[in-house]
């Protein structure tokens, strides 16, 4: 499997009304979370950040949402912030334009924000520019660091690895609270929130954007 761990500028550079990174003159890390909310997995999550007064924002699909409402309020009970990850997780790539905006839409319904993060980070540029546009407008957000703890072929070491040596100030780093990344996630974030706490950083949430 290929991703790049640390987005390369001259990616970022190809769409720049994309978020790849916050303030890189603040000691802050932005810590995102995919695919959630899971009933054990996420609340793991927030326990997590709770013993060190780290913000998060949680990228939701919409089902999930709906299927579990009392971890999704927690999300936002505990001070964090929510965005938009489709309803179904589709492929922008693979999906129809009309298909893929109407399961965004679809999932506004039970996620209350114009964050949008798209599942894998496949949306085709008229799909982007569509959701731009709309009466109430989102704002893609994408990431600086992608830690790896979907790839089942990596060890947590190595998902550790890919986050500690690559993170800088204002890094948005994505994990998934999701049973597929369990194992290297829940491995991960315990010593990268400890690492940078004691590096002095802070963890922030993403708000919303005015777009």
């Amino acid at each position: 499997m290929f991703y790049f761990v640390k987005m390369p500028r001259w990616l970022q550079t190809l769409y720049p009304n994309r978020i790849w990174q916050m303030d890189k003159n603040k000691k802050e890390i932005y810590l995102t979370f995919d695919d959630g909310p899971h009933p054990g997995i996420t609340g793991f999550v927030l326990d997590e950040l709770k013993q060190y007064n780290a913000e998060a924002t949680f990228f939701c699909i919409g089902k999930n949402v709906q299927k579990y409402p009392e971890v999704y309020r927690r999300i936002i009970d505990e001070g964090h912030t929510v965005g938009n990850h489709t309803q179904q997780h589709l492929n922008g790539y693979s999906t129809t334009d009309k298909i893929y905006v109407d399961d965004i839409l679809e999932a506004s319904n039970y996620i209350d924000s114009n964050l949008f993060r798209p599942p894998y980070g496949k949306i085709k540029t008229f799909q982007a520019k569509i959701i731009a546009t709309l009466k109430k407008p989102f704002k893609i957000i994408m990431w600086t660091i992608l830690s790896g703890d979907f790839d089942i072929s990596i060890s947590p070491e190595r998902c550790l690895k890919n986050v500690l040596f690559k993170i800088s100030n204002g890094a948005i780093v994505v994990f998934h609270d999701s049973e597929k990344a369990a194992e290297r996630m829940m491995y991960t974030l315990p010593r990268v929130l400890k690492t940078f706490t004691e590096k002095g950083y802070g963890f922030k949430k993403i708000t919303d954007f005015n777009v």
